[in-house]
């Protein structure tokens, strides 16, 4: 195992709707890596469901926080400022079970969700860099249904109306995420995502995009 990374963890942050490939691109760059920097993938939503499931006994959550994971995962809520220390407390855990070494890149997937979480989260993770990916509706629906990840099996919230809505909340609340970075000197790289785009394909189209000499053109 490698020596626990200082705080701030160095961070990539995936931004994007749901259907829109994060969880495939975030697994596809803890396999390959990014710019020859190793990353791990930490997936919100995932440590969360493992959690409602029984599955994370490692972290130790009391009763009270499973059932305020639970409530989430059933409603779609958001977490507040309130339970702060429940995302960090989920979040260390996971750091502390993957010990990355120093430099890895942490690609945040589904965490932060909104501007509260961005700035209390700033303490613990230093986002290097935003990647936005983007899609109309149609193209997420059609994402959906084609599933080229292979990450939506067996999701029983997958119905287009329950989808409309959390896209919904998405450009109320999440969107707004990469002007937040953004308007504090953090690189976004914009990365346009069709129905059929693999995971593979989309990590070959970032580092084309984070290449200097091509990069630049998408990158605001």
């Amino acid at each position: 195992m490698g020596v626990p990374m200082p705080r701030p963890w160095p961070a990539l942050l995936l931004v994007g709707p749901t259907g829109s490939g994060k969880t495939p691109l975030g697994e596809e760059l803890e396999r390959r890596g990014i710019q020859g920097r190793p990353c791990i993938h930490f997936d919100f939503g995932a440590n969360l469901r493992a959690a409602a499931a029984g599955r994370a006994d490692d972290c130790r959550l009391a009763e009270h926080e499973l059932e305020t994971i639970r409530r989430s995962l059933a409603t779609g809520a958001l977490f507040g400022a309130k339970d702060l220390p429940l995302i960090l407390e989920i979040l260390a855990c996971f750091a502390e079970m993957r010990r990355p070494e120093p430099g890895t890149l942490i690609v945040l997937n589904g965490l932060p969700r909104h501007r509260d979480q961005a700035e209390s989260l700033a303490s613990v993770v230093a986002v290097e860099r935003v990647v936005s990916l983007e899609a109309g509706t149609e193209v997420i629906l059609e994402r959906i249904r084609r599933d080229p990840g292979r990450d939506r099996s067996g999701r029983e919230d997958d119905d287009e109306d329950a989808i409309i809505r959390r896209l919904a909340g998405f450009r109320e609340k999440t969107a707004p995420l990469v002007d937040f970075y953004r308007a504090r000197g953090v690189p976004v790289t914009i990365l346009a995502v069709t129905a059929s785009m693999t995971a593979g394909a989309m990590s070959e189209e970032l580092e084309r995009l984070l290449r200097p000499a091509q990069g630049g053109d998408r990158d605001s």
